[in-house]
């Protein structure tokens, strides 16, 4: 048991891939997910597959009407939580090109600064669904910046866009002499030896859920979902990962019907964090 320091900053976090107008009762899900937000009062959610209809009507920037993200947005605002603020960019369309989908920040406290970048190969994003870009906002809490990224990766043994060209081309891109969070789905079991959870950690990254003191099985993914339409396993591909060893509360897999409803494919990962 490590004591917390006082002035120390103490952040809860939030990663899902949200498999946005995908599901079933869509609505319903997302009303929960609010529930949960105001609840649990994240200070930063990472979100992946954050989709909005090619056909729908922009609001802010590239962002449309029905963007996922601005939609849980609205509801917050609905119920009195106004402080929460998003970034957003499209990754590559989907479902014969009606969807755009792309990958989401929200964070209660001011964004100083965003990024969006790729790391696939292609950056054609109309016409290869594998096209992947990561968004990053440092945000400004208690006087200091910390930086946070939404990532969803490719397949390490992909032979279009293997995980670790993209990887490499993500490690380019951080400042590693700042402190920053990875947040996403990286599409890489974590008990796999020798493939992309390995080299991530062999670069310098750590896994808040390895630092957590109190965790659970950690498993975000249960059987066939899309994308591992072979899969008959129990999957950890949904991580927080750090550039420095931080104090970790606990880690915890949610909407996994046992933390909270299921709102998506994948199951969440919270993680309460002291920097």
């Amino acid at each position: 048991y490590v004591k917390i320091h006082r002035g120390m900053v103490i952040m809860k976090l939030l990663t899902l891939n949200c498999h946005s107008w995908h599901e079933e009762h869509q609505l319903d899900k997302i009303a929960h997910l609010v529930d949960t937000i105001i609840e649990n009062s994240y200070d930063v959610i990472s979100l992946q597959e954050v989709s909005q209809a090619l056909a729908e009507e922009y609001v802010d920037g590239k962002v449309k009407k029905n963007n996922y993200a601005y939609v849980l947005l609205q509801e917050l605002k609905k119920r009195g939580n106004d402080e929460y603020s998003m970034v957003w960019d499209l990754t590559h369309y989907i479902k014969n090109g009606t969807y755009e989908e792309g990958v989401a920040i929200l964070t209660k406290h001011p964004i100083i600064q965003h990024r969006s970048f790729f790391v696939s190969q292609s950056e054609d994003y109309a016409v290869n669904w594998k096209t992947r870009r990561i968004i990053g906002a440092t945000i400004k809490y208690k006087d200091k910046p910390y930086t946070f990224y939404s990532c969803h990766m490719g397949w390490w043994h992909d032979e279009v866009e293997p995980f670790k060209a993209q990887a490499d081309k993500m490690f380019k891109k951080l400042n590693w002499d700042e402190s920053f969070f990875l947040m996403g789905d990286f599409n890489n079991d974590a008990s796999l030896k020798g493939e992309g959870y390995e080299y991530l950690l062999s670069h310098g990254l750590y896994d808040t859920y390895n630092l957590a003191e109190e965790k659970d099985e950690g498993i975000t993914v249960k059987g066939k979902i899309a994308g591992w339409s072979n899969n008959k396993q129990d999957l950890r591909i949904d991580l927080i990962l750090t550039n420095q060893p931080a104090q970790v509360d606990f880690s915890k897999v949610i909407f996994n019907n046992h933390n909270k409803m299921v709102v998506s494919d994948h199951y969440g990962v919270e993680a309460k964090v002291n920097l």
